[in-house]
């Protein structure tokens, strides 16, 4: 699937006249709870030839696409990718530190990771973590859940809650993030991993209340020490030099 993936990242090259910087696998792929027919979600950054950053219009920034083989692209330009690094924005930094690569420019990808720590605010991205898992959480309390939306629910509020205990960026891997639940919870998620990867992303399974409740509890502590968290540094002079070096 590999060589599939770096043959249709060349075509959308030289279809788009673009150059490919870094290319990830992200969602539960990239995560580790895979299911049968779980579609290989590609997410990559690029850059344009020089001419297209000194138009005073502004011009499509993000590429997309999706095969009848399950691969589902979507890239983002060079300059909308730096603004959002700027932003600390918790997607782009997933795909900085994804454990999945299928391509990188080495230079490139080594000074994005060390910017995107420095950047790292603990405040946004825990925001940006509840929101998810809130996303969640009505259909977590149902009788019967699709499991799929179980294990995003627990990601985001572990990784929410990683934040919270450890102040830094949270493992993209989700066996790394289980250490912050309790020993029966994390037993129990796993028994759930194990039925997640012979079932269909559309598999629904019983309400699991010890699931369900420490979901409600993490949401709770999540928000009640959001405040005691701080922001990223601003970088905008390194990151603008950093552009203008990029696109040469």
């Amino acid at each position: 699937m590999n060589e599939k993936i770096l043959k249709k990242l060349k075509e959308i090259e030289i279809q788009k006249d673009v150059k490919i910087l870094l290319a990830v696998e992200s969602g539960s792929r990239a995560w580790g709870f895979t299911s049968p027919d779980s579609d290989y979600d590609i997410r990559f950054i690029y850059k344009h030839k020089p001419e297209y950053y000194l138009s005073l219009w502004e011009q499509p920034d993000v590429i997309e696409f999706m095969t009848e083989d399950n691969l589902d692209g979507s890239g983002w330009d060079l300059r909308k990718s730096i603004k959002l690094l700027a932003k600390s924005n918790a997607p782009l930094i997933e795909w900085l530190f994804s454990p999945v690569v299928y391509f990188q420019d080495d230079a490139f990808a080594k000074q994005m990771r060390e910017m995107a720590l420095e950047c790292f605010s603990p405040i946004a991205v825990l925001h940006h973590y509840l929101g998810t898992t809130k996303n969640f959480i009505e259909v977590c309390e149902m009788e019967e859940v699709k499991l799929k939306s179980y294990f995003y629910a627990l990601r985001t509020s572990l990784a929410g809650k990683w934040i919270i205990e450890n102040n830094t960026f949270p493992p993209v891997a989700f066996a790394e993030l289980l250490v912050t639940a309790p020993k029966n919870v994390q037993e129990k998620i796993i028994e759930l991993q194990q039925i997640k990867a012979t079932q269909e992303e559309k598999y629904m399974h019983l309400k699991e209340v010890l699931i369900t409740d420490f979901l409600l509890e993490t949401v709770k502590f999540n928000q009640e020490n959001a405040s005691k968290l701080g922001s990223g540094k601003k970088l905008s002079e390194e990151l603008d030099l950093f552009f203008g070096e990029m696109i040469i």
